[in-house]
C-alpha cells in the first residue's frame, strides 16, 4: 500500500463526511450556507488528492493495478455522491436529476467495460476525455455548491453543468470505441 493508494483510499473516506454534512446539515445544527462551504472545502480537498496521488504515482513510478482500478472508482464515488446529495438541496443549489442520471449511466457502462476487461486480466487506465470529464464535473460541483448568487454564478454553474454532460458523453463514446476489442473472444 503505497502513498498514492493511501491518498486514493483517504479520498473515499472523505465521501461520507461530505455527504453527511451536506444532507444532514439541519440535524447537525448547521445553516445551509455553512454546510455548503464546509462540504465544498472537503470536496476540493478530496478532489486535490486525485491530482496529487496521480502525480506521485507517475513521478516515482508507483503505478499499481490497484491504483489504476481504485483511483477512477474513487473519483466516480466522489462525483456521483456529491451530485446525488445536491439533488435534494433547496432551490438555490440547482442540480438537475437528469444530469445525475446521465453521469451515473455513463459510469455503469464504463464499469461494465472494466469488469469484462478485468476478467481477461486487462486493466484499463483512465483516458484523456475521462480526465477532462472528471475535472469539469469537480469544478462544476464546486461552483454550483458555492452559489454566491447573481447572474454570473447562475450562468457559470449552468454552463459547467452543460459542459460536464457533454464531456461525460464524449468520454463514454471515446472509451467504448477505444476498448471494443475487450469484447473480442
Amino acid at each position: 500500500m503505497n502513498l498514492p493508494n493511501k491518498l486514493t483510499l483517504f479520498r473515499v473516506l472523505l465521501i461520507p463526511v461530505f455527504v453527511v454534512i451536506l444532507i444532514f446539515y439541519k440535524e447537525l445544527g448547521i445553516e445551509l450556507y455553512t454546510a455548503k462551504y464546509i462540504a465544498v472545502a472537503i470536496f476540493i480537498f478530496a478532489s486535490c488528492t486525485d491530482a496529487v496521488d496521480g502525480y506521485i504515482a507517475r513521478k516515482y513510478n508507483m503505478i499499481t493495478n490497484f491504483g489504476k482500478f481504485m483511483d477512477p472508482l474513487a473519483d466516480k464515488l466522489l462525483v456521483t455522491s456529491a451530485m446525488i446529495s445536491m439533488i435534494g438541496l433547496p432551490a438555490n443549489v440547482i442540480m438537475p436529476s437528469w444530469v445525475v442520471v446521465i453521469v451515473i449511466a455513463r459510469e455503469f457502462i464504463i464499469t461494465g467495460f472494466r469488469l469484462v476487461a478485468a476478467e481477461k486480466k486487462i486493466v484499463i487506465a483512465a483516458g484523456f476525455w475521462g480526465k477532462i470529464k472528471t475535472v469539469t464535473q469537480m469544478v462544476m460541483i464546486t461552483v454550483v455548491l458555492l452559489d454566491f448568487g447573481g447572474s454570473f454564478f447562475y450562468f457559470a454553474g449552468t454552463a459547467l453543468i452543460v459542459l460536464s454532460v457533454i464531456f461525460t458523453v464524449i468520454s463514454a463514446v471515446d472509451y467504448i470505441i477505444k476498448n471494443l476489442d475487450v469484447f473480442k473472444d
